[in-house]
């Protein structure tokens, strides 16, 4: 997805997060080079924070209320598309996979507009 629509503006960014079952226990080192290895990821791996919980990220407080539907991250790998002007246009839930036609359709409207 980074590689395919980057040059037409969009902008892939991680955030792991270890709110979910324990699963990113690493450093933030360890989850980039993870992700490299193993899922071929180049796209900006920020510093591990809490999506959830007293401990919430303001980023992830503004995203989780302002989006649809609003509400909490319910697990890993959920998705917001953000417009160029900084909007949030679409929330897609963990089991929405990066190349689900629903995904890439709202990606390529946002980019053309």
């Amino acid at each position: 997805m980074n590689k395919q629509y980057k040059e037409k503006g969009l902008e892939v960014l991680g955030f792991p997060s270890n709110d979910y079952g324990g699963q990113e226990p690493g450093t933030n080192e360890d989850i980039k080079a993870f992700c490299q290895v193993n899922y071929g990821v180049t796209f900006d791996m920020f510093d591990k924070i809490h999506t959830k919980g007293p401990q919430q990220a303001p980023l992830y407080t503004k995203l989780t209320s302002e989006s649809e539907p609003p509400g909490d991250v319910k697990w890993n790998f959920e998705k917001f598309l953000i417009n160029r002007k900084g909007e949030i246009v679409a929330r897609f839930a963990t089991a929405v996979k990066p190349e689900a036609p629903e995904l890439v359709g709202k990606i390529e409207t946002e980019l053309a507009s």
